[in-house]
């Protein structure tokens, strides 16, 4: 099911980087109508990565060959990126390093009060208005904290990893051989290019309104224009402002005239906070990369390293539930089962029909990541009774002192995702999401009581 959800933004993000980044004058610009546009980008997409997910384990030359073009395309953005934050530590001056190394380490006041750099666009907001502006922030930090600690554990890691080991015949003797390339095919790029993104992004972006919003112009005097997105998140913050201050009844009875008067009547502190707290979109996280290649070339990188990054997600994606639908029938990890099963994430090709418009795509990984949340605690609660369970690991059960930390360490961590998930629930749909939880581990167990034992591969 979180893959079902997850391959929702990786179809949109995907298209919209083609779209928006990489091929503009053909798909974003009304040379073709803007459903055909999707359908073609999207379709494509589906096409490649349903192509490379059936011969995966062919060893043909073509798939290797595209493997490899997906690393350099990702290897390209995380450079890029990497050397944006460089730059910008020996050029600008807009990367506080005592700032960052403090931010690695996690600071849990974030979830009930602002970050202390909000403090200055606070304080000039209205004492009325003040609280409004702090739920915003505080919501929005909740969510990303929250999306991270769900993606902190990921499908690669716990699942398209060991199976991948125990297809190449990996075992025991292997063990050195497996951290190894765990370490530094995942943690350490992971770990390197998340940083630099979040880096590069937040100099230019965090707590600063987006450009164009207030008047503001360039260098050369020339009035900034917004993105359409950009715009259009303002306006929905400036108007739940509004809203905040009218009330429901009273704002649904303002015409669309009427809502852009208040919007313009709006105090210049709210109108900055409104502009501010504008979710930025692919399209404008790629202008971070602008002060190391220019407007133009920053667009194309980041578009190819989104793309790169989008297709290998929802190829992974599409071997993940290839493998568990084959697991299910007790049926090896090949043929029509196996077909089928991959083809399950191709319902994402409908992810940008879902979030258009105004809509930043970026930010769709928040609200598919809480998804995720919910479920986390039952790959927690999986990695306790399997490190426990002699019919998994035999001799290698941990014994003694051994076992009692690892279980101490395993039952406080799966406390926590436990934690997280309900939080995640009931945030967003409260009494309804614990009862859809209670009925999830309803099925769950009942399925494990009744499922059939000793299968046979």
């Amino acid at each position: 099911m979180a893959n079902l959800v997850w391959s929702l933004p990786q179809f949109s993000l995907a298209t919209a980087a083609i779209r928006q980044n990489l091929l503009p004058g053909v798909f974003g610009t009304g040379v073709m109508p803007d459903t055909t546009a999707k359908w073609a980008v999207g379709g494509t997409i589906m096409l490649i990565c349903v192509s490379i997910a059936w011969f995966y384990n062919s060893g043909s030359t073509g798939i290797k060959i595209f493997n490899v073009l997906l690393k350099l395309m990702v290897g390209l953005i995380v450079l890029c990126f990497f050397g944006v934050v460089v730059r910008m530590s020996f050029e600008g001056g807009l990367v506080n390093w005592a700032h960052v190394l403090r931010g690695f380490i996690p600071d849990l006041r974030l979830l009930s009060a602002p970050a202390k750099t909000f403090a200055p666009l606070l304080a000039d907001v209205e004492p009325a208005f003040r609280q409004f502006w702090t739920d915003m922030i505080v919501a929005q930090q909740r969510d990303v904290m929250i999306s991270a600690a769900s993606t902190a554990v990921g499908i690669n890691m716990t699942f398209l990893l060991p199976y991948s080991m125990l297809n190449r015949g990996w075992d025991r003797e292997f063990r050195g051989l497996a951290i190894f390339d765990l370490s530094t095919g995942l943690f350490i790029p992971f770990l390197m290019a998340t940083s630099c993104v979040v880096i590069a992004s937040a100099a230019q972006f965090h707590a600063h309104p987006a450009a164009g919003l207030l008047a503001d112009s360039h260098v050369s005097g020339q009035q900034i224009v917004p993105p359409k997105n950009i715009q259009a998140g303002y306006e929905k913050n400036a108007l739940l402002r509004i809203e905040y201050e009218l009330g429901g009844d009273q704002f649904r009875k303002l015409s669309d005239s009427q809502k852009k008067e208040r919007i313009a009547a709006l105090p210049p502190s709210d109108q900055r906070m409104a502009a501010t707290l504008v979710k930025r979109d692919a399209f404008n996280l790629a202008n971070s990369l602008a002060p190391l290649t220019g407007d133009v070339f920053a667009h194309v990188v980041f578009g190819f390293g989104v793309v790169g990054i989008a297709i290998s997600s929802i190829i992974i994606l599409m071997l993940i539930n290839g493998f568990v639908v084959c697991e299910m029938l007790g049926r090896p990890w090949k043929g029509w089962p196996y077909r089928i099963g991959t083809l399950m994430p191709c319902l994402g090709l409908i992810g940008p029909f879902i979030w258009t418009g105004g809509k930043a795509q970026f930010w769709l990984a928040v609200p598919t990541s809480m998804f995720a949340m919910v479920l986390l605690p039952v790959a927690y609660l999986t990695f306790v009774l399997m490190m426990n369970s002699k019919s998994v690991l035999g001799q290698d059960v941990p014994r003694g002192g051994k076992r009692v930390a690892w279980n101490v360490l395993m039952g406080i961590a799966a406390g926590f995702a436990a934690l997280g998930s309900i939080w995640s629930l009931w945030s967003k749909l409260h009494w309804i999401g614990i009862g859809v939880a209670v009925a999830f581990i309803g099925v769950a167990t009942v399925v494990q009581i009744a499922r059939p034992r000793g299968i046979k591969r």
